[in-house]
């Protein structure tokens, strides 16, 4: 199905802009195939979440861990199923574990220190496919993603145990390890790859 949708508008693309590079056509692909695979998992947990009367408690992680997933960035997987299957038992098993499990604020507290370091030692983590090469950038990103996380450990401290106060640390946790060099060698994938790219280029310029 995926293949069919994405040759479907790749045509389209192609036969409105024959001017279009490889290279453009390659970055639009990449493009259209993110937005096909969001669209789908986004329907399927939501479906799941809305089955197991939890699709409040989903959507509420769900834009909790945007907050700090869009300065900090980190692994996407290689396949369609590998990502729908882990973005499942993140998205709709942590909301399910956050409203019935008790972190007491000593928990939190820790945890919430631990990945504001993690934050401020991994952030930003880019991919092969899109590293982020400008050095303002990764600093700009590095100095939100800190901030975020500070941000979000100290309401988690403040207010009261509940759902909200455990799935703001557990947002922390899960976000740290996806930024983190232990899940890219897990996954065999490169890490920092803005210094791989950069190697490259300078390569070819000598």
């Amino acid at each position: 199905m995926k293949k069919y949708v994405l040759d479907h508008c790749m045509n389209f693309v192609q036969k409105n802009n024959p001017e279009y590079s490889h290279d453009k056509l390659a970055e639009i692909h990449y493009g259209l195939e993110s937005i096909y695979i969001l669209i789908t998992k986004t329907v399927f947990i939501f479906t799941i979440a809305l089955l197991l009367n939890v699709l409040k408690e989903v959507l509420i992680f769900t834009l909790l861990y945007n907050l700090i997933r869009m300065p900090s960035f980190g692994l996407h997987a290689t396949k369609s199923w590998i990502c729908l299957l882990a973005s499942s038992i993140i998205f709709i098993g942590i909301p399910f574990l956050s409203s019935r499990l008790f972190l007491p604020v000593s928990v939190r507290s820790i945890l919430g220190a631990i990945t504001i370091l993690f934050f401020y030692k991994n952030a930003p983590a880019d991919t092969y496919k899109r590293p982020i090469i400008d050095q303002k950038r990764r600093h700009a990103y590095k100095l939100v993603s800190t901030l975020v996380a500070i941000l979000m450990s100290a309401i988690s401290i403040s207010i009261p145990d509940g759902f909200v106060a455990n799935s703001l640390v557990l947002t922390l946790v899960v976000q740290s390890f996806m930024i983190s060099p232990l899940i890219y060698r897990i996954f065999h994938l490169p890490y920092n790859n803005y210094k791989n790219y950069l190697l490259e280029n300078n390569s070819l310029m000598v």
